[in-house]
Parts: structure tokens; C-alpha cells; sequence
């Protein structure tokens, strides 16, 4: 697969448990992505986003914009970055590049503030519809 459109298992790379399912769409050039599924247990249903900033401020987590702005990088096969990642749980949004590994089946995030070098990785696991 040469595309991250579709649905992804976020994993905690704290914990190594599943979080939620993102659901990542193209949106013209660009992509953008929502929570899909909350997977915690312990996550409250109608829980909102009371820490996001603008127009994501107190809007439920299910169904949230958390990933906006990515376009694909022409020099980097499978490689989108120049948008943000937004963190619910703190409001925080953090630049952001993903790509495509393992044939498309795993999906590297690498969020960061300033530099990708001073960032944190995680690795997204593709769902089938």
C-alpha cells in the first residue's frame, strides 16, 4: 500500500497497549486524521477535549481533527510531513512526518516541536475496515 488513507491502531509507546483507532482521509492535497475509536477501557465515553486549542476546544475526543496539514513529501517515497499532531489528552499540537514502513503496513509518526530530532516516535499498526 502507498497510502496511510484508512483506519490505524494507535499504540502507547509507554505501555505498549492500543489507545484508539485513527482514521486518516485525504482531504484535496492533503491528509488529515480523527479519532475513530477510543480503545482505553478506562476512557469516559463522552469525554471532551477541555485542554485543545481554537476550534477543537471542548469537542468530544471521539470523532476529534487530531492530524491536519500533512502533504506528501516529493523527495521521500511514502513520506507526508508539514502538518500537526494534537495530543487530547494536554491540548498540545506537535509538528509532525509520518511514513509508511513494512509495506504499508506499519505507519511511523514522529512528533516533535522545533526539530524532528528533538521528538518522540511511535508506530501506528494499519486496520482493516
Amino acid at each position: 500500500m502507498s497510502s496511510p488513507v484508512g483506519l490505524w491502531k494507535t499504540i502507547d509507546d509507554k505501555t505498549g497497549q492500543p489507545r484508539s483507532v485513527v482514521r486518516i482521509e485525504a482531504n484535496g492535497q492533503e491528509l488529515v486524521g480523527f479519532i475513530h475509536q477510543r480503545l482505553d477501557p478506562k476512557a469516559k465515553p463522552d469525554a471532551v477535549c477541555s485542554s485543545c486549542p481554537g476550534d477543537r476546544l471542548n469537542q468530544p475526543i471521539q470523532g476529534l481533527n487530531i492530524i491536519r496539514g500533512l502533504k506528501a513529501n516529493p523527495k521521500e517515497t511514502n513520506t507526508w510531513e508539514g502538518g500537526t499532531i494534537l495530543d487530547p489528552e494536554n491540548g498540545s499540537d506537535y509538528r509532525l512526518r509520518i511514513k509508511l514502513i513494512e509495506g504499508g503496513h506499519k505507519l511511523e509518526l514522529r512528533g516533535y516541536v522545533g526539530t524532528p530530532l528533538l521528538g518522540r516516535t511511535q508506530v501506528w499498526l494499519r486496520q482493516e475496515p
